[in-house]
Parts: C-alpha cells; structure tokens; sequence
C-alpha cells in the first residue's frame, strides 16, 4: 500500500504540476479536460506496471554446496506479531472514510430529492428544477436548479441557460462525482483538493467559451457574472455558475491559442508520461546465468581435479601411492589446492573459462606430503583471493553455530508489511563474503521470492552481525564467499 501511494502521488503531483505551469492558461479546454482525467487514471495505474530490466548473475555464486546448511540446521523463520499500531490506524482510516461516505450519499440523495420534490420543465436536453428559495442556476446531472420567481417573471438571462446547458450536455456533473469519490477514499491526500479545483474552473472555462460564441458579447457576459460573484453555492456537488468568478475566468474569455503553440504543448505529454514510467516502474531482476547442462563444474572437487593425480608421499619422503581425488582422505584433501571461483582482481570466473580451465587442460600431477613442514601453513599468491567453502580446511562459522545466528537473523528482521495483509511467506538468497577478520562484506541479493524490501532488510540485519569466526585454509585465514537462504513467514 505505501508503495501504491507513493508512487501514485508522485505522479499526480508532476502531472498536476506541469497542467498549472503549461495547460491552464491556454485555450484547449477540451483537452485539458481529457488530460486531468487522465492524470487521475494513469497515476493509479502506474503502481501496478513494472519494467524488469534483467542483470545477469552468473550461477556459480547460487549453487548449493556453497550453502552451509546441514539437515540438523534449519532457515530462520521469522514471525511478525500483532501490530496493535497498524490496527489502529486502520480503524481511524474507516471511521473517517464511512463518514464522507455519509456525507456524500447524504449530498447525493438531497440533491435527488430536491429534483422530485419540485415542479419541473422540460428544456432542451435538461429538466428545470423550479425552487421556492432564492438561488442562482445550478446543474446537477440533467437537473438545472434555478428560482421559480426568476423564472416565472423572465428575470433569468438566456447566457446562464446556455451556460448552465454546457455543464448538462457535457456531463460535467461525472468529473466531479469522480473526482469526489476519490476524495472520500483519499482523504489524507490533499493534492485531490487542488485536481477537483482545477477540473472545476476547466468546466467553468468550457461553459464561458460556448456562451463567448453563442451570444458573442464579452463585456455583457462579463459583466453578469459580477453581478452575480456574491451568492455562495449550496451544493459542493453541483457545478455553480459563479464558481471561481476569478480575473483567470475574464481573462480566458478573451483569449486565444494558436494551433501550433496547442499542439507544441500537448506534445509535451509523451516525454512526460515516459519519464515517470521509467522512473517509476522499472526494476532491476536478478537472474541466474543458465550453465551448459552437465557443465556443473561446482559440484565438488573431483569434478574440479577430475584430470588430476595425486602422488602421496610417506615420511621419508617417497611416493607410494597415486590417488585421485575422491580416492584422498580427509587431510590430504586440505592439502589439495583451493578452489579458486574468482580472479585475483575479485571478478567472478565466468562459466566458460571455468569449462575451458577443467576440459581443456592437460593431465596434471599434484604431489602431496603430509610430513613436510611447509604444510603447517598455505602461502596465498594473492590476499584478496576469494575462495569457495569447498576448498577450505576450516569453514567459517557464527559464534555458537548456525542456530544461533539464525536466530540472531529472527531477533532483528523487521518483517515488512503487505497492502493487503496477508499472510507473509517466501524465502531470500544472499551471498556475502566472510572476510579475514570476521567481518562481513559485499552483500547481494541472488533472488528474493518474497518482495516488499524483505531482501534489502536482510541485508540491513547482516550489516549489524557479530564477527564471525573466518574460514581457513591450513592454519591460515582466508576471505570466503557464502550463500545463505532466509525463510520469511508472518503470523495472519
């Protein structure tokens, strides 16, 4: 819902803008009918579109045996209590809404009633509603409502019929039941009071123009809506002949558009309604670079030194035995190379040199000796290399295990809502890097099944985690990329 919001004031408020800066003071009034319509139109609809511009990832940092879970290990599942706050408001939005719901019905059913309860005439396209009291000409669908005296004694001037007949044939009176409606349901939104302002003085434009042409005496026509400027409306749903008797109304009547300068400013709206689309509806989508199938070089590391033999020497220092890798036991794997998944200027291997690195090198021989004093440690060619788990004597690890920090991940996740409150449910991936000193870093969001900034939330949590306890390799700390899946789900 806050995003809906946002989003579409945004864009009312830049469509609202660009209408009083450009499109008000000219004459195409039927054109800026259309356009202030529009505008409420297009702002709700543009929450729901979405451009996904997609960014490729290679699959490498996703695959499962990077991700340290183990099936005594469980994904955190993170519950939301109620949110006594949330109802709160809730119920203060009802309570006001149902009221200008009431107020609006109410209007509506006075304005029916008035139109029944009194004699009436048949006019052209529009019913004359005759009234006892003392009022100006007001429209209310097809319903004029004008004085019985006035009208009985001719007092009414043949400009506010016809003026009063635009507002019927052009139903002005749907525009602001629309724009009305809106108000109730978005009451705490004051930029409806400035749109329904606006649509209001355009009627009024559109109005004076037809009288302009019909009777062709401005200063007449003029003259007569001074004269009346002082009798306040009665119905905030009705369109009023003095609404707005504004120096923007005389000054209209007099004034004209050239058809190019109409269409230079019409043309302004596809730049404009292509900006906001863009800024506010595209997102950036992870996704995964498919790997070649049966290319899944990752696997472990026999598939890594599948063209390797190992020669194992004894403590004197002579072969006797020639091993491959699944073939080593558990020490002399540590002692085995490291599987390197990044370059020394930290830019991931792509699929394809990885393929080339394991199918198109030669036969090689690596020789291992457990005896040899120079094992105690594992000299780095490069400090920043980044290793995978697989290939790590000593994995890194939170303090007190995986429970603990999941549960660290529980205590801090601050679930985020849905707009219509729904049962919440989905799982986040993540990778991040364990560096030398504990300290995580380089965060990404490899796919976020829920939504709603639970991904960005994740990794707000990951900021704040404790030091953990830094993968090895032989003694020797090293930076390790992780993957890590979170489970979201909320409490109905």
């Amino acid at each position: 819902m806050t995003d809906f919001l946002i989003k579409s004031t945004l864009s009312l408020t830049a469509l609202l803008v660009v209408y009083f800066s450009l499109l008000e003071r000219e004459k195409m009034h039927q054109f800026n009918r259309f356009y202030l319509l529009f505008s409420l139109l297009f702002s709700f609809a543009i929450p729901f579109i979405t451009i996904e511009i997609i960014q490729q990832i290679p699959q490498q940092e996703t695959m499962p045996t990077i991700i340290p879970m183990t099936e005594e290990t469980s994904m955190p599942v993170i519950e939301d209590t109620t949110n006594y706050w949330l109802i709160s408001a809730w119920s203060l939005y009802s309570v006001i809404t149902l009221s200008l719901l009431l107020r609006f019905v109410v209007n509506i059913w006075k304005l029916n009633a008035k139109a029944q309860s009194n004699p009436t005439i048949n006019y052209k396209n529009a019913k004359l509603v005759l009234l006892k009291e003392k009022t100006l000409p007001y429209t209310f669908l097809n319903y004029i409502f004008i004085n019985e005296t006035d009208y009985n004694d001719r007092k009414i001037e043949d400009e506010l019929y016809t003026h009063e007949l635009i507002h019927v044939n052009q139903k002005h009176t749907l525009d602001i039941l629309f724009i009305e409606i809106l108000k109730v349901i978005f009451w705490f939104n004051p930029i409806f009071i400035f749109y329904k302002k606006a649509i209001q003085l355009n009627h009024e434009f559109l109005a004076d123009e037809k009288v302009v042409k019909s009777h062709n005496n401005v200063p007449f026509y003029q003259n007569l809506l001074l004269s009346k400027a002082n009798v306040n409306p009665t119905y905030y749903l009705a369109s009023n002949l003095n609404y707005s008797v504004t120096k923007k109304r005389l000054i209209m009547m007099t004034k004209n558009t050239s058809t190019t300068r109409a269409l230079l400013k019409k043309g302004i709206l596809i730049p404009l309604l292509t900006a906001l689309v863009f800024s506010l509806c595209t997102k950036v989508v992870a996704q995964e670079t498919p790997q070649k199938e049966g290319k899944n070089v990752y696997v472990n590391g026999e598939a890594y030194y599948k063209k390797t033999t190992f020669e194992i020497k004894d403590e004197k220092g002579k072969v006797v035995a020639k091993k491959k890798y699944s073939d080593l036991t558990a020490k002399q794997k540590q002692l085995a190379p490291p599987l390197v998944i990044r370059s020394n200027n930290d830019k991931p291997l792509s699929e394809k040199e990885i393929i080339e690195k394991i199918e198109k090198e030669e036969p090689k021989t690596f020789i291992i000796d457990e005896f040899d004093p120079k094992n105690s440690k594992t000299k780095q060619q490069d400090p920043n290399t980044i290793y995978n788990t697989a290939g790590l004597t000593e994995k890194p690890e939170f303090s007190g295990g995986m429970d603990a920090f999941y549960k660290f991940v529980g205590d801090n996740f601050v679930t985020p809502k849905t707009p219509d409150g729904n049962t919440l449910r989905g799982k986040v991936y993540l990778t991040f890097i364990v560096e030398k000193d504990g300290n995580l870093s380089n965060f990404k969001i490899i796919r976020d099944n829920f939504g709603y900034g639970a991904g960005e939330e994740a990794i707000r949590v990951l900021k704040t985690s404790p030091k953990w306890t830094p993968g090895e390799i032989n003694g020797e700390a090293v930076r390790t990329l992780y993957s890590l899946p979170i489970a979201i789900q909320s409490k109905s």
